[in-house]
């Protein structure tokens, strides 16, 4: 877990970032920094089998253990007694929906903001490899096989294409066990989307997404019944909106939403 205090006495909040698979925590750094200079303080992890963890790579046993991680993250920004934003991107908004139904109510951000999360694969895989994946489930579940992303679908920006090429700790093969708890987590999302507790939600979506299903997460999100909630997509842009050329107006009205909501929850205490 790393923590990046804003300076200055004027804090707004804290923003506790869960990533996506196979990325770490280094390449929010333009966010981080963005987000310091905005008064947010900023806590971040590596999930398991991910970035600089332990443990085998692209592997998890339970996607229980995400949580686990994450709530460790959320209870230590709960110290600073500021209000608590999580954010979760692509698998890491998956995580994040999870905490939304597990977590105790003490424990649950004060706003979430999900970047294009994962409730459904754009390519899922042929029928054969998914009955395979069942069959070494049972028998090998730490076996490997490439992730199947091809290079530069997360993104449209050179930059971060050119040191994600270089970056041996990015995750290129996973495991049949990690695939089948993914896929598991994101057929409960869409089965308890009614219960997810009520609590302010941006989904700001990609419109060309290459990696997850855009329109498994509009039928998500239009299937919640929270008090506010919004959607967001932004044509054209690939997966990782955070990291693509638009990137700034993609922040820019992500921290519209949060100080909305959080001068409305000011507002109800006064």
């Amino acid at each position: 877990m790393w923590k990046w205090e804003a300076s200055g006495p004027k804090r707004r909040g804290v923003f506790v970032i869960v990533h996506g698979a196979g990325e770490y925590h280094v390449r929010y750094k333009w966010v981080v920094e963005k987000l310091n200079s905005l008064h947010y303080h900023v806590i971040m992890g590596d999930l398991p089998g991910q970035g600089m963890t332990e443990g085998p790579r692209g592997h998890v046993d339970r996607f229980q253990d995400y949580l686990d991680v994450v709530l460790s993250w959320i209870q230590e920004a709960k110290k600073y007694d500021l209000p608590v934003i999580l954010m979760g991107h692509s698998m890491g908004g998956l995580i994040s929906i999870h905490s939304l139904l597990h977590f105790e109510p003490e424990d649950l951000p004060d706003v979430v903001i999900l970047s294009s999360p994962c409730l459904g694969l754009k390519n899922d895989p042929p029928v054969y490899k998914r009955t395979l994946s069942s069959v070494l489930n049972r028998v090998t579940p730490g076996f490997r096989l490439p992730s199947g992303l091809p290079p530069g679908s997360g993104t449209r920006d050179e930059a971060m294409r050119k040191r994600d090429l270089d970056d041996s700790r990015l995750i290129k093969h996973v495991s049949i066990r990690w695939y089948k708890e993914l896929v598991k987590a994101m057929s409960y999302a869409h089965k308890q989307k009614t219960d997810l507790p009520d609590i302010p939600l941006l989904v700001t979506q990609s419109g060309n997404d290459l990696i997850v299903n855009k329109e498994r997460v509009k039928e998500w999100f239009n299937g919640l019944t929270l008090t506010d909630k919004t959607y967001k997509e932004w044509h054209n842009l690939y997966h990782e909106v955070l990291n693509e050329p638009e990137r700034e107006e993609v922040l820019s009205h992500l921290i519209g939403f949060v100080t909305i909501q959080l001068q409305l929850a000011k507002n109800r205490l006064n």
